[in-house]
C-alpha cells in the first residue's frame, strides 16, 4: 500500500490518554492506477485487534487508513477525524510524504465558519444530559398545543400556531421543498400527522427528564462521550478564534477529569458545556472564515497529485 501518511491518533493525540487507553492509528493511502482508472477507489482499509462485542482494552490496536480521495472529501466536509489528522504534530507521525506536507501547507483552505460535524456532535451531547429547563419546556409547549388538535391533522394545518423559540423553530425545507419544523433537535415535515409527532415528542420528554434527573445525581453518564463533546467544542472555538488547532489540547487536564468522572456533572461540567456551546455557535455566526471550502482547489490538488504519483 502506498502510504501518504500514518499517525498515532485518538486520546494519545489529544493528550487525554490514560493507562487503559487503547492505541489508534489513522492514515491516508494513494490508490493504485487500476483503482483510479476503473473508478473503484475504496474509502478506507481498517483493522482492529479488539472484539466487536466488547470495548477495546489498552492492549488493542485500531488502524484505519483512508484513501487519498476520500480523505480530501472528509476534510472538505469539515469532518472531525480529518481536521484532527490535519493538525497532528510531528511527534505523532509514523510515516509522511511530500503529498502530506503539501496538504498541511494548505490546510487553512479547509477552514470554514460552518464546522458542522464538530458543532453537531457537541450539540447532540450537550442536549443528551442538558440541565436547561428551556429545552424540556419547549417540548412541553409543543405537546400541549398538539394534544388539543385532531391527531389526523397535518402539521401544515397548524403551522402558524406552532411555538417559535430557542429550541423550536423552522429549518430549511427538505430536498423536495417541504417545510420543516424542529423541536429539540427532532425535525418534522409539514406533511406529518399530529398523531405521528406526539409520541415522538412524548418519548423525548420522558427520556430527557429521566436523564436530567440522573445526571443531577451523577448517574448513568457516559463520561467519555461528554469529554468528547467538550473536546469538539473547544477545538471548534480554537479554529474559529485562532484559525489553528494545537495538539495536545490546552484543555486536556480538564477533559481528563471529565473523562474519568471526577467532577460533579450538575455544577462543574454541564454549565461549562452549555456555555461553551453558546459561545461556539455565536462565534460561528460572526466568523470571518469563508462559508464553504474551495472545492475546485482541492479537485485540482487531487488531479495533480495522482498524475504525479501514478501517471508520470
Amino acid at each position: 500500500m502506498n502510504i501518504i501518511v500514518k499517525m498515532k491518533f485518538g486520546a494519545h493525540l489529544y493528550g487525554t490518554a490514560t493507562s487503559d487507553s487503547d492505541v489508534d492509528y489513522k492514515g491516508i493511502f494513494m490508490p493504485t492506477k487500476g483503482e483510479v482508472l476503473l473508478g473503484r477507489i475504496p474509502k478506507s482499509h481498517s483493522h482492529s485487534t479488539g472484539k466487536e462485542a466488547s470495548r477495546n482494552t489498552k492492549n488493542d490496536i485500531d488502524v484505519e487508513i483512508y484513501s487519498f480521495h476520500y480523505f480530501i472529501k472528509l476534510a472538505c466536509d469539515g469532518q472531525t477525524v480529518a481536521m484532527d489528522m490535519l493538525h497532528a504534530p510531528e511527534e505523532m507521525m509514523l510515516q509522511s510524504s511530500n503529498i502530506w506536507k503539501a496538504i498541511i501547507k494548505n490546510r487553512h483552505k479547509f477552514y470554514t465558519k460552518n464546522l458542522k460535524s464538530f458543532i453537531d456532535y457537541a450539540r447532540r451531547q450537550a442536549s443528551k444530559y442538558g440541565i436547561k429547563g428551556s429545552r424540556i419546556n419547549a417540548a412541553l409547549q409543543v405537546l400541549e398545543l398538539l394534544k388539543k388538535e385532531d391527531p389526523s391533522k397535518k402539521m401544515r394545518e397548524i403551522w402558524d400556531e406552532l411555538p417559535r423559540m430557542e429550541h423550536c423553530y423552522d429549518i430549511a425545507p427538505d430536498p423536495n421543498g417541504m417545510r420543516q419544523y424542529q423541536v429539540c433537535g427532532k425535525s418534522f415535515q409539514e406533511s406529518a400527522t399530529i398523531g405521528y409527532v406526539i409520541p415522538i415528542l412524548e418519548k423525548f420528554y420522558n427520556d430527557y427528564g429521566q436523564r436530567a434527573r440522573l445526571a443531577a445525581e451523577n448517574k448513568n453518564i457516559d463520561w467519555k462521550a461528554v469529554s468528547h463533546a467538550l473536546r469538539a467544542a473547544y477545538q471548534t472555538r480554537e479554529i474559529l478564534t485562532k484559525k489553528n488547532l494545537v495538539f495536545p489540547l490546552e484543555t486536556a487536564p480538564f477533559l481528563m477529569e471529565v473523562k474519568q468522572g471526577k467532577l460533579d456533572y450538575l455544577t462543574e461540567v454541564a454549565p461549562v458545556l452549555e456555555s461553551l456551546m453558546e459561545e461556539v455557535e455565536e462565534l460561528s455566526l460572526n466568523s470571518t472564515l469563508p462559508e464553504s471550502v474551495d472545492r475546485k482547489f482541492w479537485d485540482q490538488f487531487i488531479c495533480d497529485a495522482v498524475e504525479t504519483e501514478l501517471f508520470s
